[in-house]
């Protein structure tokens, strides 16, 4: 069973997600937090698999809760996804940043939220297809340098690295390029050693950002 806590300043919204959460059958909620101060301090007294968090909370933000529960300097990080609108990419971008797994629209269905739940419990990570280009491509203009991968990227690197920006998960990219799952695993290891990177999503914006994978205009 996957734990899960819902952090939202909203009570209908929490509600609502939390049914949602519960119509899934791997998935138990385990708490709720109205703003990012108890977010944080549930999910470290907790230890949950997933802390699904909102970006604008009192008190504390998501971007800066999520620095704290998954940031580079934590230890013992946890999985984090943040839910957004679309008025809100800019503060998106800075979650990711800070450390979270993936992304999702609060409006996201049952299935895709029950999938970047899931994706990130096993450590690894889930962008809404909804709006990966959009969001990564506003980043992706060239307003500074971007950082260069220590040895190039093999032709199946830059496969697989294509995919992940699009938002696929490991199986579907696997499916796409008729690779096993652990193949997958080990061309996203090399991807991350070579860029220095610490995840899929900073791989996925590093795509953009050197204009690998295009967004829409």
């Amino acid at each position: 069973m996957i734990r899960v806590i819902v952090a939202d300043d909203q009570e209908p919204v929490r509600t609502g997600l939390r049914l949602l959460l519960a119509s899934l059958p791997d998935v138990e909620v385990v708490g709720e937090a109205a703003d990012g101060i108890e977010a944080v301090r549930l999910a470290r007294r907790l230890r949950p698999d997933v802390a699904l968090l909102d970006i604008r909370m009192p008190g504390l933000n998501g971007i800066d809760a999520t620095q704290m529960l998954a940031g580079p300097s934590v230890a013992e990080p946890v999985a984090v996804v943040v839910i957004t609108t679309f008025d809100l990419d800019e503060y998106v971008h800075g979650a990711l940043r800070a450390g979270a797994k993936g992304f999702l629209l609060k409006e996201a269905g049952p299935q895709l939220i029950g999938e970047a739940v899931r994706a990130a419990a096993n450590g690894d990570a889930l962008i809404s297809p909804q709006v990966t280009a959009r969001l990564l491509g506003e980043f992706s203009r060239p307003v500074r340098k971007v950082r260069q991968p220590v040895s190039p990227l093999t032709g199946r690197e830059e496969d697989v690295l294509a995919l992940l920006a699009i938002g696929l998960t490991n199986i579907e990219i696997g499916e796409r390029l008729y690779l096993s799952l652990g193949t997958v695993k080990t061309h996203i290891a090399g991807i991350l050693t070579k860029l220095g990177l610490r995840n899929r999503v900073e791989a996925a914006m590093w795509a953009y950002e050197s204009g690998r994978v295009r967004g829409e205009d």
